[in-house]
């Protein structure tokens, strides 16, 4: 898309739901930093995480796939650092290799979370990673990578500040070089801890809030609770929501620092920065303290799976824009690679599209050296008609998301709005996920529950409309496109509809099952057992 390589600063916030941003309407947190990065750049309305939860989410923005074929499809818990530790993604092509392989120097401070943390991936020369995928503020273990080897260290700074000084001593060494440079700044705030975690400069912003924007709701029925306790919460409630809001604070002027530091270089200009979550999060929101695995069986809302995004860069980035199209984290990848000028067609074979031309000034396509078609080589946008074309042979778009051109019962082609154009997926092993701007349906294998949503009458998802006979051709009809989707994107053997992943780890078994989703009949619990029985799901082992 651009002649020059531009810096990049990725940076990824941890367990933040979307509504936890000023810009975003929140009026009680306060994130200055990025509704300035917002006020110079564009802002997604509508981003989603690929699934509700760390490491899954984190593996598809990196590769541009879903769990269904990376095959990480719950979160990796314990340490994984060690010769004995396995990379979860070892094998698969990265977004950030193709960074590398054009020159870029890479850098990596914070949270990684996908395996083998201590070791640098390929082009990184610089590493400094949490050993695990969660860690108190105040005591945490990092590894940094020099000369060759991994060294553990104890860090007793605020882990916040720790990570954004480690970025700062990044950015000071890499704007010497002449190659352009690409930094993932992994923060682990928000995610929990909470209660006397943060500095008191940030707990005070919030010491009065009556944190309206998280209503305590009624505890969701299928919520796992300890002691009285949600199992994704914490007892205190009002010390959680305040270091919850004060963790956003932090890492906000965290991000502020970073900001400031590409001022005083002299290479803000020429640096491309995204913020983004890996999941969204609920605080009380449906009952819910947590995100996907916040509920047995596994949740969608909205409020799990919407994430904040932002991407800033000026003179080739809208500023001041809002985009509402619906937009996936599956599509990161691959807008990442062409906004940095480089052929993201190797990121768009699965079901990822570059949205780079949505937030363009000047729509102009690398691959071909001219004014770019809006509606080509990308998932069509509201305004769009539903035609456009793909590249390597893709035919168009249908309301799911497919390259069929087909609209099964129930789904109807786009209007002239293009209103039902845009379709987004998730799936967390056996929860899958299809919406489009008006309707979600939510596919449970291997028999439910199930659920349907009128997103425009009632956009917090608080009546099921699946069993009401008016929408049995819509249910009938999104569950078809839901199964040829992951039918087309899903490789055989880490096909996760018949997978018993109940959001308790990748390696965990299922202890405890009150719906019966996952024992007899309906489940065995071995690796022998097939796909469900009404899913498109090959057989292999379980993860």
């Amino acid at each position: 898309m651009f002649n020059e390589k531009p810096n990049i600063i990725f940076i990824l916030s941890d367990d933040q739901g979307a509504w936890a941003l000023g810009c975003a309407g929140n009026t009680e947190i306060q994130t200055p930093n990025l509704d300035a990065l917002a006020a110079r750049g564009t802002r997604l309305e509508n981003f989603f995480c690929v699934s509700p939860v760390c490491s899954p989410a984190r593996a598809s923005l990196m590769t541009g796939n879903i769990p269904s074929r990376h095959g990480v499809h719950d979160y990796l818990a314990g340490i994984e650092t060690g010769p004995g530790a396995v990379d979860y993604l070892q094998g698969q092509p990265l977004f950030t290799d193709a960074l590398a392989d054009a020159g870029y120097r890479l850098g990596l401070s914070g949270k990684w979370h996908l395996g083998a943390n201590d070791v640098p991936r390929k082009g990184f020369t610089h590493w400094f990673a949490l050993e695990g995928g969660g860690s108190p503020y105040d005591r945490s273990v990092m590894y940094r990578f020099d000369d060759g080897t991994s060294h553990r260290e104890l860090v007793t700074e605020y882990l916040t500040d720790a990570i954004t000084h480690d970025a700062l001593d990044f950015l000071d060494e890499a704007s010497k070089e002449p190659e352009p440079f690409f930094l993932a700044l992994n923060y682990t705030a928000p995610h929990k801890p909470w209660k006397g975690q943060h500095p008191p400069e940030f707990e005070d912003l919030y010491r009065d809030c009556t944190f309206s924007s998280c209503p305590q709701e009624p505890l969701h029925p299928w919520t796992p609770t300890v002691d009285g306790v949600p199992i994704g919460g914490e007892g205190d409630v009002r010390a959680a929501l305040l270091g919850y809001f004060a963790a956003v604070s932090a890492m906000d002027a965290g991000i502020g620092d970073v900001l400031r530091r590409l001022e005083e270089l002299g290479i803000d200009d020429h640096t491309l920065v995204i913020f983004s979550s890996d999941n969204g999060f609920n605080c009380g929101h449906h009952g819910i303290w947590g995100k996907g695995n916040g509920t047995f069986p596994q949740n969608v809302y909205d409020s799990s799976v919407k994430v904040p995004a932002i991407f800033a860069l000026p003179g080739r980035i809208q500023q001041g824009t809002v985009l509402t199209e619906l937009l996936s984290a599956y599509d990161a990848a691959a807008t990442v690679l062409e906004l940095a000028g480089l052929d993201a067609r190797p990121f768009e074979r699965g079901p990822g599209r570059s949205f780079a031309e949505l937030l363009s000034v000047v729509p102009v396509d690398a691959r071909h050296g001219a004014a770019k078609n809006p509606d080509a080589g990308r998932r069509p946008s509201a305004a769009g008609d539903g035609t456009g074309e793909y590249p390597d042979g893709g035919g168009a778009l249908d309301a799911a998301g497919d390259r069929t051109g087909e609209y099964p019962d129930g789904c109807e082609a786009p209007d002239a709005a293009g209103e039902r154009a845009v379709v987004v997926f998730d799936e967390y092993g056996p929860v899958r996920m299809i919406r489009s701007a008006e309707w979600k349906y939510v596919h449970r294998y291997p028999h439910g529950p199930h659920e349907l949503y009128g997103l425009v009458a009632d956009p917090d998802e608080r009546v099921n409309l699946v069993n009401e006979p008016a929408h049995a051709v819509r249910v009938s009809g999104m569950r078809a496109q839901l199964q040829q989707w992951f039918h087309r994107h899903a490789a055989p053997g880490l096909e996760g509809s018949w997978l018993p992943v109940a959001g308790a780890g990748q390696t965990a078994t299922v202890l405890d099952d009150p719906l019966g989703a996952f024992t007899p009949p309906n489940w065995d619990g071995t690796a022998t057992a097939g796909p469900a029985a009404d899913g498109p799901g090959a057989a292999g082992p379980a993860s």
